[in-house]
């Protein structure tokens, strides 16, 4: 890994930052015996992180992984070296207000004006909070998502106590539109979660055709977009289907995004956004020490969260200042990068008839199988090439997904209404080097399938 140049720019980040408190009293510097032992303790440290895939890397296309950009990194380092906290202004009085700007942000990106909405820590605590709300508005009655929807909202609806109830994806890994009204009849439904990204083979849940039936039925709907809200930038390049789910975005009632998915942040940055903002009602508490220097209001009083990382409030600013969110512009513009190694890597996949794959990706996201005469097979010649694809420094993912998800003909043996699970190859374009890098990564995949065999 070449020196970054970017330590540049986080010493003269910080060179600024000290100015700004020059006039305090001076504190004791480190030893040099201290300096000592840190750079003893810090040259084990690296060494314990080569045990790691080179995640940012384009040869790295498995899991949902992608590095921060440069300006993100120093302006997270540079904040930690106040380590502000963005529970309370006393404890994070710029960052918080960058967090209020960075937020406003990307609600303007799904076309939210008058919003409730914070960081969190994570994708998976956003969606805490999101389900919480609907708890409170409709006490008793069911949370439902489809069956590919991320595991998570089945345990975080366990943790509040609430019923859950899963419905089939169509084939092409989507929520089944006839199956959830099946349950929508039942008259208990409350929330449905809508996914636009299954982090499985990225595919998106018809939102459009969704809320249709929430007019009709009279229910919340809570849009998962942890790993593809940002495509709301390029959605008149996505696929019909999928450029309906991503304008209709606006309409729902709240919205999970992840910035430390495409969004070129460290984790852990989430982002939760309720339509209304009324809704902080739910919020209110009472602290005898956090809130007693200002009457603003607080993130603290619109969040679940305590403690919260300030830095990460001020490096999406930064990355939000540096590459706005707007169609057409250089951040959408790498996502349409990263669309379109997806696009070509398929072109790839169904052209050669050693792999079959179960539909087209709808994001940047491709699952294939390899052809064999049965689905124990394929699952077993996957797992060989995955292997072998390490050795030759191609990093692929394994995902299992329903063999019903491919033509009937694919395993000639297989009986109806099969469901059985095949364990697929997946590849996570999301780096927008890898349009670039396609074809090695094709002539490596095509190398170790032909060396599997």
């Amino acid at each position: 890994m070449p020196q970054d140049p970017s330590l540049d720019l986080l010493a003269s980040a910080l060179g600024r930052l000290q100015q700004n408190f020059a006039a305090l009293p001076a504190l004791p510097e480190p030893t040099p015996g201290s300096i000592r032992k840190m750079a003893a303790v810090l040259e084990r440290a690296a060494e314990r992180m080569a045990d790691n895939l080179p995640y940012f890397h384009p040869l790295y296309a498995g899991q949902m992984l992608k590095p921060p950009h440069p300006v993100a990194r120093v302006a997270y380092a540079m904040a930690m070296w106040l380590n502000p906290n963005n529970h309370a202004l006393d404890g994070g009085r710029a960052s918080s207000v960058m967090e209020l700007e960075s937020v406003r942000e990307i609600a303007a990106m799904f076309g939210w004006q008058n919003h409730l909405g914070h960081l969190t820590s994570s994708g998976t605590f956003a969606n805490l909070e999101a389900l919480w709300i609907a708890g409170q508005l409709a006490p008793g009655k069911r949370i439902v998502a489809s069956d590919q929807a991320h595991y998570t909202h089945a345990r975080i609806s366990g943790v509040l106590r609430l019923d859950f109830t899963s419905v089939a994806a169509d084939d092409r890994g989507r929520m089944d539109i006839a199956a959830l009204e099946r349950e929508l009849k039942k008259g208990d439904v409350g929330t449905v979660v809508v996914t636009l990204g299954t982090t499985a083979t990225g595919s998106v849940d018809p939102l459009d055709r969704v809320l249709d039936l929430s007019r009709e039925y009279g229910f919340r709907i809570h849009v998962d977009a942890a790993y593809g809200g940002y495509f709301r930038l390029i959605a008149s390049s996505l696929d019909t289907a999928a450029r309906s789910a991503f304008d209709a975005i606006g309409e729902a009632d709240s919205i999970v995004v992840d910035p430390h998915k495409h969004g070129l942040q460290p984790y852990g940055c989430g982002c939760i956004l309720l339509r209304d903002p009324a809704l902080g009602r739910f919020y209110k508490h009472d602290s005898p020490y956090t809130y007693f220097t200002s009457g603003e209001l607080h993130l603290g009083e619109i969040s679940l969260e305590c403690s919260r990382a300030g830095a990460a409030a001020v490096a999406l600013w930064a990355t939000q200042q540096l590459l706005p969110l707007v169609p057409h512009g250089e951040f959408a513009a790498a996502l349409d990068q990263s669309r379109s190694a997806a696009r070509k890597f398929y072109a790839f996949i169904e052209e050669d008839c050693r792999f079959v794959a179960p539909f087209p990706p709808e994001l940047d996201i491709v699952v294939w199988a390899v052809k064999s005469v049965s689905i124990e097979e394929s699952s077993r010649k996957a797992t060989t090439v995955f292997q072998r694809a390490a050795q030759l420094d191609l990093h692929l993912a394994l995902v299992q997904v329903p063999a019903a998800f491919f033509p009937p003909a694919t395993w000639p043996n297989r009986p109806d209404n099969c469901e059985a699970m095949v364990t697929c190859l997946r590849s996570v374009l999301m780096k927008p080097e890898h349009l670039e890098w396609i074809e090695i990564l094709l002539q490596k995949l095509d190398q170790a399938t032909e060396e599997s065999s």
